[in-house]
């Protein structure tokens, strides 16, 4: 949930990027980092998860400016994927806005249908409705095909990961940085979107 100062007239909003280990979370995070340091209001931290790890900042997106005469200052995280935390992955959901699921178009489809409902669950966990929460899905390591890797096709992950959901979905790659921005974008827009009524 948005954290409001009515003093400051500022408006938190938390992002958490989740999805399977190894996706691409971190690093899409690491790239929006690098091409946003202008805005990036602290360094990149990094919270050892005993092994995993999980990644946050803040950043003042300037394009956006105000909503209803509050500033908007987004604190986006990754979680870490791996089985064996899923406790840290129902505690970083605690509150969140928005989410950017980020699915591995290398893997098999197995691996994103599982992280899609253990997200499902750790936000029932939480008292959140995927249903009702803004989502975008990024359709991961696209820079692979360049390489000769057999990736998912958009078909098969929209059938497994979106057809219950209808969210926006780019392809993207962490690596070159592609649609992540926009991913980015779409999210942030979302959440404000969501808030904008109590905001006012």
């Amino acid at each position: 949930m948005a954290f409001i100062n009515l003093r400051t007239r500022q408006i938190q909003i938390k992002i958490v990027y989740c999805g399977p280990a190894s996706s691409g979370k971190t690093a899409s995070l690491i790239y929006i980092y690098q091409h946003l340091k202008r805005q990036v209001s602290s360094q990149l931290m990094t919270i050892n998860a005993y092994g995993d790890h999980t990644l946050f900042f803040d950043f003042l997106p300037f394009s956006l400016g105000t909503v209803g005469g509050f500033d908007i200052k987004v604190r986006l995280y990754t979680v870490p994927g791996k089985a064996q935390y899923d406790a840290t992955r129902r505690m970083l959901l605690k509150g969140v806005d928005g989410i950017v699921f980020v699915a591995d178009a290398s893997a098999m489809r197995k691996t994103n249908v599982l992280a899609l409902k253990n997200l499902e669950a750790n936000l029932e966990a939480n008292r959140l409705a995927i249903q009702k929460l803004p989502l975008v899905l990024q359709f991961n390591k696209a820079d692979l095909a360049e390489q000769g890797v057999m990736l998912l096709p958009d078909s098969i992950l929209l059938a497994d990961l979106n057809s219950r959901l209808g969210r926006p979905h780019f392809r993207s790659s962490a690596v070159s940085g592609m649609n992540l921005l926009a991913a980015l974008k779409k999210i942030v827009t979302m959440s404000i979107a969501s808030i904008q009524a109590p905001a006012r």
